[in-house]
């Protein structure tokens, strides 16, 4: 199977909208991509700007709403912790088996996680372990301020220390002014991470989906992530 699991150092990072302008530059390219995020919280997967929407807006996928999300929970809390408060909580072999039905109904898919790495997602699971068991490389997405250099690393280690392969880095957000933190943090973190940084995007006052295609196209390079992935 080819594709990327898309992580974060942290929940708001803009992991969304990375993952959807990816899918949506990738089907400009004409790659057959499908999109999955099997856990969301705090939003229905059916509301127009759930991420689940704009994940399927963007892929143009086939697959239902359901089959990108198959589990949802009310409140805004880490998937295990909103799942415990209704009483559904998820294994990672019910995820798995949502995967399963879906896996080869594209070429090439893009796996969104909740939050960062280390976040519950049911019983005696993490971000992690999820990454692991769908043996795909890792997307870190990281805020370009101060103290994220501390995050990201912290992303990185926890990473390869679990033998996790980390395609590269996206730093999103970037200020139309950046401050001395955001100019000089992209370097400081490719030095510390031995880990490639495919691009730095700008923060987006205006989302629409147009605007998150072009952003994706211009500031990141997929080539770069495309060529790890073996498609030319």
């Amino acid at each position: 199977m080819k594709g990327v699991f898309v992580t974060g150092t942290d929940t708001g990072v803009g992991k969304t909208i990375i993952s959807s302008g990816i899918a949506a530059v990738l089907k400009e390219k004409k790659i057959d991509v499908g999109v999955f995020k099997p856990l969301l919280s705090g939003i229905s997967r059916h509301d127009p700007e759930s991420d689940t929407s704009l994940l399927k807006t963007m892929s143009q996928t086939t697959l239902s709403i359901q089959d990108i999300t198959p589990f949802e929970f009310e409140k805004p809390l880490a998937p295990f912790v909103a799942g415990k408060l209704e009483g559904k909580v998820i294994r990672i072999e019910e995820v798995l088996q949502h995967w399963d039905t879906i896996r080869r109904k594209h070429e090439f898919f893009i796996v969104e996680g909740a939050g960062g790495i280390s976040v519950p997602l049911g019983k005696n699971f993490l971000v992690s372990d999820l990454i692991k068991a769908l043996k795909l490389p890792m997307i870190i997405v990281a805020r370009p301020n101060l103290g994220t250099i501390n995050h990201t690393y912290l992303t990185v280690k926890y990473a390869s220390s679990l033998g996790l392969k980390i395609a590269g880095i996206v730093i999103n957000g970037l200020s139309e002014h950046p401050d001395l933190s955001e100019e000089t943090n992209p370097e400081m973190i490719e030095q510390l991470c031995g880990i490639p940084i495919l691009g730095i995007t700008p923060r987006l006052t205006n989302l629409t989906n147009e605007s998150i295609t072009r952003m994706v196209r211009e500031h990141i390079d997929l080539k770069s992530l495309l060529n790890q992935m073996i498609i030319e």
